[in-house]
């Protein structure tokens, strides 16, 4: 019999694609490139015979078509998921299933990952989609990092881990010549660059170093913040990030600190599973590891 379905890497990144509104933010779920998801997504659409996506803005939104689509094939997609991963746990013993925001997950855990698993070889560790608006209580996935303040829902328990350090990044260059960065109004004659989602970091930090002026306007704006850093490296402006973002862009003189001004904000990444659900052994010996890692960089309010 012919098969008439597509493949599996089509549709899930169809399936963050259109969770995420955005290839970029799909190909960071994934671990793959924009292209990859945006050739994967043309491949579907081509085998289907219909537009999955049209662009709205900065948004990739799904069509009609497409949201009957998603609708059909997403639990189907999320059932072979689980199903998949329950297999791994019953084959390789204690296994721990996380699901992590992408941009702490690309930036920082993953550098720090190996140092785990040298730790607890015996662990399994599972990573599940990213999603936006995920209630945090699927009983397959152990915990949740997720971007957040002092405020969580009812019945969960969240635990700060890193983030909340918002400091200034600036091309090394900016920081040698004949008008070198030196206070912070050096830094806000430069052209400021903003991340599309947190628009008040500059604010914010404006007014945690006591400036009363009106926050200079962006000359442009980035949705993630790789993109962000990559536009910093370039010589674009100057941008203010959280620290454990950049640390690997600090250490190899991509960016550089434009004053040493870091100021505490209340967002920061927390570490959430339900407060019913008992702690698993695994996730205990993740929690004391991950305490650790970013002991050195944790802010108290």
């Amino acid at each position: 019999m012919r098969m008439h379905s597509p493949s599996l890497s089509e549709l899930h990144a169809f399936a963050a694609a259109a969770r995420l509104g955005s290839y970029s933010l799909a190909a960071q779920e994934l671990y793959v490139t924009q292209g990859g998801v945006s050739r994967a997504i043309a491949r579907l659409e081509e085998h289907l015979g219909f537009a999955l996506f049209e662009r709205l803005g900065r948004r990739n939104a799904l069509t009609p078509a497409g949201q009957d689509y998603l609708q059909a094939v997403e639990p189907a997609v999320m059932a072979i998921e689980a199903a998949s991963a329950a297999a791994r746990r019953r084959r390789h013993g204690p296994q721990l299933r996380l699901s992590v925001i992408p941009t702490l997950f690309s930036h920082w855990l993953i550098p720090r990952l190996p140092d785990f698993n040298r730790r607890h070889p015996q662990i399994m560790l599972s990573f599940a989609p990213y999603r936006r608006d995920d209630p945090l209580n699927a009983p397959e996935i152990d915990a949740w990092i997720r971007v957040g303040g002092q405020q969580w829902p009812a019945g969960m328990e969240a635990e700060y881990v890193i983030g909340r350090d918002l400091i200034p990044i600036c091309h090394p260059r900016e920081l040698q010549g004949p008008a070198p960065i030196r206070t912070e109004q050096d830094l806000l004659g430069r052209p400021l660059l903003f991340h599309t989602n947190y628009p008040g970091n500059w604010a914010s930090w404006m007014q945690a170093r006591g400036l009363s002026q009106p926050c200079p306007a962006p000359i442009a704006d980035f949705e993630t913040v790789a993109l962000l850093v990559q536009a910093v490296a370039a010589g674009m402006g100057v941008a203010v990030v959280q620290r454990c973002l950049v640390e690997e862009d600090l250490a190899a003189g991509r960016v550089a600190l434009a004053l040493d001004a870091p100021v505490n904000i209340e967002r920061g990444y927390f570490l959430c599973r339900p407060a019913n659900r008992t702690a698993t052994e695994a996730l205990d010996q993740f929690r004391s590891w991950i305490r650790e890692q970013a002991a050195p960089k944790a802010i108290s309010l």
